[in-house]
Parts: structure tokens; C-alpha cells; sequence
């Protein structure tokens, strides 16, 4: 699945140019404009990766970077600004940023920027997944489900890898149609359950539930590890 940025702007036309330019590379974004919206959306999903600028209104760059490094978040973080004193670059490295880009920058030098990033974080993240009996290889394009192989074709390959990704969120179609398509792409909802709808019937006979919570989205359950009855 393409990796997930979001971008922390509070010019909407550079935040615009950002989104687009990412998207046209096959990146999945979403931006805010504050800080205080950025933590939340951090709070809610699982990002890969965070562009972030120094000067916004209220709490600033600078302060969110450290208070999620305070809270030892290990998303890579590429920061942006209009301010080009190197004092300032060294305050934005020490506070936890992995890299810096100046306004105004080159489309092609951003990009190269995130791209190195992505795949850092893709060495982190590691390529397997293990949930309870299932299994599945990013690199390999592979999956197993209580040790046999598991054919899932790319759209329920992805849905159910975003499902892993966020594992005790729910998760709302809308999301999931968001993440799993690229921008110039398109998922209905009647489309997102009927991915759904097949992966249920393929993961719950081994004890992989996608439970639905009314009204909300859909959240992975391992039933394996629930508690029997006494």
C-alpha cells in the first residue's frame, strides 16, 4: 500500500501544491492546517510520514514535533519554512525532525525528500505483518492464513493491510475508500463492503473478524484471543 503523509500547511494553496504533487507520486495525504488538528488526526489514524511547517497559528511546528517525540512517536517527520537562518534548522533537527526543506523549493527536490523518507519508514515498519493466524509479506506481495497460502486479490490486499495498519481503531468507509486509492482513483462505499464482505467470508473461518460498529466503520479483531467462557 502506498504510504500515507500528512501534510501540516496553513497556506492552503502550498498545502494544495504539496497534496498534489505527492498524490501525482502515488502518495495517500491528507492536511490540516494547525497543529492541534494534527494531533488529533495522529491521535485517530496511522501516518507514515509527516510534512510539517514551523510557522503555524497557535502552536507552532517546533512544539508539536516535540511533544510527539516526547511521547517517542517514531513517524519521519520533514519539516518546511520560510526561514533559512541556520539556527533555525538546528532547532527543527534537535527537536526530532528527520529533514528540512526552505520555502520556496523545487517540486522535484520535495518529492526526492519524501521518497527518501517513505523508504525508511518502510525499512522500519518491516514488510510482514502477523495477526493472530495471518500473515502477510508486503515485499513478497504474499499472505498466509493458519500456515496456507491466502489469495488476496489488490484491492482486498490493500483494504486489509490499511485494517492492519490501524489495528484497535475503527475504521470508516470513507477512510478506508481514501487510503487505499490513489488520487486520481475512485472507491464507493457499496464498494468498500463488498471488499469487506469477501475478506470476512476468507478470514473468519481462522478466527479474523472485521467487526462492523454501527454508525462508525469497521475495526480487526483477532478472536482467538478473546476470552472463552467459563
Amino acid at each position: 500500500m502506498n504510504a500515507r503523509v500528512l501534510i501540516v500547511e496553513d497556506d492552503p494553496l502550498l498545502a494544495d501544491g504539496v497534496a498534489q504533487v505527492l498524490r501525482d507520486a502515488g502518495f495517500v495525504t491528507d492536511y490540516v492546517g494547525t497543529a492541534e488538528q494534527a494531533e488529533a488526526s495522529l491521535a485517530a489514524e496511522a501516518f507514515d510520514l509527516l510534512v510539517l511547517d514551523i510557522g503555524l497559528p497557535g502552536m507552532d511546528g517546533l512544539e508539536l514535533l516535540r511533544r510527539l517525540r516526547a511521547r517517542s512517536s517514531a513517524i519521519h517527520v520533514l519539516m518546511l519554512t520560510a526561514r533559512d537562518a541556520l539556527n533555525e534548522r538546528v532547532r527543527g533537527l534537535n527537536a526530532g525532525a528527520d529533514d528540512y526543506l526552505t520555502k520556496p523549493f523545487a517540486a522535484v527536490e520535495l518529492l526526492a525528500r519524501v521518497n527518501a523518507l517513505a523508504r525508511r519508514s518502510r525499512g522500519q515498519r518491516g514488510a510482514r505483518r502477523e495477526f493472530g493466524p495471518l500473515i502477510l509479506d508486503e515485499e513478497a506481495y504474499r499472505a498466509w492464513l493458519d500456515g496456507e497460502p491466502l489469495t488476496l486479490p489488490g484491492r482486498e490486499w490493500a483494504v486489509l493491510l490499511f485494517l492492519l495498519d490501524n489495528q484497535g481503531r475503527v475504521m470508516s468507509k470513507e477512510r478506508i475508500a481514501a487510503a487505499v486509492c490513489r488520487w486520481d482513483q475512485d472507491m464507493s462505499e457499496n464498494a468498500v463492503e463488498v471488499y469487506i464482505s469477501r475478506l470476512r467470508a476468507k478470514l473468519e473461518p481462522a478466527g479474523i473478524r472485521i467487526r462492523t460498529v454501527r454508525g462508525l466503520g469497521y475495526m480487526l479483531e483477532n478472536l482467538r484471543d478473546e476470552p472463552k467462557p467459563a
